[in-house]
């Protein structure tokens, strides 16, 4: 009889659902506060590294959300019968494993894709570095946001925002580099800030330091990029050394056994 009540209980609550009564979507944004502090750092830099900006990483994450939600009331609905507090555990560990796989699969995605990302940093900087020359910190990055990379045009503009709105301290600089954890990314900001603080003394000293630091990123990006390569034709060459080893293997073995029928 339980089972059954438990079977209708969900019917109800999937019909519900359905016909838009029940909105799990409604009760995520009514306490989307709340679930933010489970949104992790770098979320928006994952999402924003693999789809662009064309999809919003808020949109993704309440999905996630819903999901565990689901899970979590699916594994309640079966657990109703003889409820304990190890299951009530179980299934709010399930929704969090749930929860958690969008996040691990898309960081996967960053590593296997990092020397892609990580190139675009020096190539962009590059182009900062000419404008420099003829403009202020500030005026160079904020013309520079048409020609950059997709993925890196919304931080740039919050950071020109928070420039523009008279913060003149090293923050917006780091919440770039936060907010984009690419490598040397943190460096390359400091450089950039200094260089923003520099007199017409310094600048040209401060010029050649920033050159030679972009060039050294290019030439990580290049060894990065032939290493990986290099690492792709090993991983095919033992392939083929190991299948074309275990072929031979089971000729000579069935060489064997036919000399020996014989």
């Amino acid at each position: 009889m339980q089972l059954e009540i438990i079977l209708i209980a969900a019917l109800i609550f999937v019909v519900m659902t359905y016909n838009g009564q029940i909105s799990i979507r409604d009760l995520i944004n009514d306490n989307f506060f709340l679930f933010r502090k489970l949104k992790e750092d770098d979320w928006d830099f994952y999402v924003r590294a693999k789809y662009g900006e064309s999809v919003s990483p808020d949109a993704i994450f309440i999905k996630r959300i819903r999901n565990g939600l689901l899970v979590i009331v699916v594994c309640l609905f079966f657990f109703l019968s003889d409820l304990s507090a190890i299951k009530v555990l179980i299934s709010f560990v399930l929704g969090f494993l749930v929860f958690k796989v969008d996040y691990t699969n898309i960081k996967s995605f960053y590593k296997r894709h990092m020397f892609q990302i990580d190139s675009m940093l020096p190539y962009y900087l590059k182009g900062i570095e000419i404008l420099i020359q003829h403009y202020t910190v500030p005026v160079a990055i904020g013309k520079s946001v048409l020609d950059a990379p997709d993925i890196f045009k919304d931080g740039l503009q919050e950071m020109i925002n928070e420039i523009n709105a008279g913060d003149d301290s090293i923050d917006p600089y780091m919440n770039f580099a936060k907010k984009y954890p690419v490598r040397d990314s943190m460096r390359m900001m400091r450089l950039l800030y200094r260089l923003s603080l520099g007199s017409q003394d310094r600048k040209q000293e401060q010029m050649l330091m920033f050159s030679r630091t972009i060039s050294n990123l290019q030439q990580k990006a290049r060894e990065t990029k032939y290493k990986n390569r290099l690492d792709k034709m090993e991983s095919k060459t033992t392939s083929m050394l190991v299948s074309t080893g275990f072929g031979l293997m089971v000729l000579l073995v069935l060489a064997v056994m036919q000399m020996i029928n014989l």
